[in-house]
């Protein structure tokens, strides 16, 4: 569960510095991974993304100090890094919903965001179908499209990534060229460094890559493969989450830091709901 005390000396430092610049390249150094897989991890897990968390963190603190003490708004704005009032402002009634200066008078309704603590989720009779499966390195065709680090914006991109590619035939196209495991279409975030982050939506395939498409592999691992039946976005999202909080720590492995695959039905259509899965690369925990 190591990684899990390493996820929470990350939460410690971001505490530590709410009222300083918090650096995310920093914060996933005491995570022990990349910044975007910690961004990454940290929204599956908390279920917020590491930018909002942070900002409701800092709008709770600032909401105890802006009622507490006799601290001028614009001071109060500055302490948590805003230099403009009316950003501060925004921010404020986005996590309040009252403006900075309304919420100095008594008796003013505010929000409290505490910090998160990871822990272990302990369940019972919930399953988690699964399968662990070895497999040579997997060759995937498809297109993509670039990704940021900041994965609000992430999320922004990818749902208008799938509408546009299911509107052209193009995705006809790409699904005619599976033939390998995992069977379907997939969707796959590629990380290489900072400036080079794809998504893609592509096949396993041994055919050759059309004109237009991209080829990756992804090198032999073992995978755990979860599947899944309902809406295939909250499905998939819960999946990362049980994952790393439920099966993970039990299951005698770690985490392979290779790309995840989603694997959706191949339909001419929207995929929304049905069964698919998610493959996570794993590996066998080190001896302590």
């Amino acid at each position: 569960m190591e990684w899990l005390k390493n996820l929470s000396n990350a939460i410690e430092y971001i505490e530590d510095n709410l009222d300083k610049e918090i650096s995310y390249e920093e914060a996933a150094r005491i995570a022990c991974c990349s910044t975007y897989y910690f961004q990454r991890l940290f929204s599956y897990v908390a279920g917020v993304s590491l930018s909002e968390y942070i900002r409701k963190r800092r709008m709770s603190q600032a909401a105890f100090e802006l009622q507490r003490t006799d601290k001028k708004v614009l001071d109060v704005a500055l302490k948590y890094g805003y230099t403009s009032p009316t950003s501060f402002n925004r921010a404020f009634q986005s996590v309040h919903g009252i403006t900075p200066a309304a919420a100095k008078s008594k008796g003013s309704t505010l929000n409290a965001y505490l910090p998160i603590k990871f822990s272990v989720k302990v369940t019972g009779g919930s399953a988690m179908p699964y399968r662990i499966a070895e497999t040579e390195a997997i060759r995937i065709v498809g297109i993509r499209t670039s990704l940021t680090e900041d994965m609000e914006e992430n999320q922004r991109i990818v749902p208008d990534f799938w509408k546009d590619t299911l509107e052209k035939e193009q995705f006809s196209n790409i699904c005619l060229l599976s033939n390998e495991n995992p069977k379907g279409i997939l969707g796959i975030s590629v990380y290489h460094d900072p400036d080079n982050i794809f998504y893609y939506i592509a096949v396993a395939t041994s055919k050759e890559t059309p004109t237009g498409m991209y080829q990756y592999e992804i090198p032999a691992s073992t995978w755990v493969a979860f599947e899944n039946d309902g809406h295939f976005k909250e499905n998939v999202q819960d999946v990362f989450k049980r994952f790393y909080t439920e099966w993970l720590p039990f299951s005698g492995y770690e985490y392979a830091g290779l790309p995840d695959i989603e694997v959706y039905p191949i339909i001419h259509e929207k995929p929304i709901y049905g069964h698919s899965e998610v493959w996570i690369a794993i590996k066998k925990e080190k001896e302590k």
